[in-house]
């Protein structure tokens, strides 16, 4: 064959006729976000539940006392019960003062969760405020802010409440006691939002929101805070185990709640004098104030592990 025939010669590969497949899209599929994945995340580890079991009967324990015992925690003392041990109807035994242990410790429930939970709202509630408009304002009040978020994160929140029942010695009530924690606890809540803000503030959605004529207060509330909240949720878990904590310190020092309410901080203090003849009177309270705090501990480390997209990778 001449080569300029060669050289014209052209060698085609057979053409197979393929079937090309698509992925089938579900369109009614409900499309997945942080919570959805955060929920299905935290309900297949049985940590979760063993701990929301246990808060859940710590709650129902707090709200509903009657449920679990009718014997009242200080109507029925008797001396001739003191430091005695369980009997019929009172399976924990008694105090130095004759009054059912396991009595007290239902009713302290109420008055440790009511504390934990008011001292985190509001110590939530103004280190969202400061945090997220330092966050997102930036400038100068963000200096002022910041620089106020640091003088409380220095002051031990502890120490501080101790001032401050000291002055208020005559009105120690559940509402003082928690304005005095959650009063100087709200710095750290305020650094988080205000890095959380400062992410989110980057966004195209708020870029977009801007562009069509919302005012940055309006966009702040309704674009930047929606997206910004997930750590707080996670902060104030660990914040109220903290605060159940610090009311059950401050009400063993003697600067908590009056000697008539009900509090496992105020009955290990009093427990303490006859800790040689019944230790179980000091060591009952202890243990449900330890196991109350280690459950929220627990509860807001999986959540934070449940709204970190990378540590979910990582597992």
């Amino acid at each position: 064959m001449p080569s300029d025939q060669l050289s014209a010669t052209h060698f085609v590969a057979p053409v197979k006729n393929t079937e090309i497949t698509v992925d089938a899209v579900r369109i009614d599929a409900k499309p997945s976000n942080l919570w959805r994945d955060a929920w299905r995340d935290i309900r297949s580890r049985p940590t979760f539940w063993v701990t929301a079991v246990v808060v859940f009967v710590i709650v129902l324990m707090a709200v509903w006392p009657t449920l679990f015992t009718q014997v009242p925690p200080n109507n029925n003392c008797l001396l001739a019960n003191s430091n005695g041990g369980p009997t019929s109807g009172h399976p924990l035994g008694f105090t130095f003062q004759g009054c059912d242990i396991w009595s007290r410790l239902v009713w302290g429930a109420r008055t440790s969760l009511m504390v934990g939970f008011l001292a985190t709202l509001i110590g939530t509630v103004i280190g969202v405020v400061m945090g997220a408009l330092a966050g997102f304002y930036g400038g100068w009040l963000d200096s002022v802010l910041s620089r106020l978020g640091d003088i409380f994160f220095a002051i031990p929140y502890i120490l501080a409440a101790i001032v401050v029942m000291s002055v208020f010695s005559q009105n120690r009530t559940p509402l003082v006691l928690a304005f005095a924690i959650g009063g100087f606890a709200w710095a750290s809540t305020a650094r988080v939002i205000r890095a959380e803000v400062l992410r989110v503030r980057q966004a195209d959605f708020v870029t977009a929101s801007r562009a069509i004529g919302l005012s940055r207060f309006r966009t702040l509330l309704t674009h930047v805070m929606p997206n910004a909240m997930a750590p707080v949720i996670v902060v104030a878990t660990l914040t109220l185990g903290a605060a159940i904590s610090a009311e059950a310190t401050l009400s063993f020092l003697g600067v908590g709640l009056g000697s008539s309410t009900m509090s496992w901080g105020l009955d290990i203090s009093q427990a303490q004098s006859s800790l040689r003849v019944a230790p179980m009177a000091l060591i009952y309270p202890s243990i449900a104030l330890t196991v109350t705090v280690l459950a929220f501990i627990i509860l807001g480390e999986l959540l934070r592990d449940a709204l970190d997209p990378k540590a979910r990778a990582r597992r």
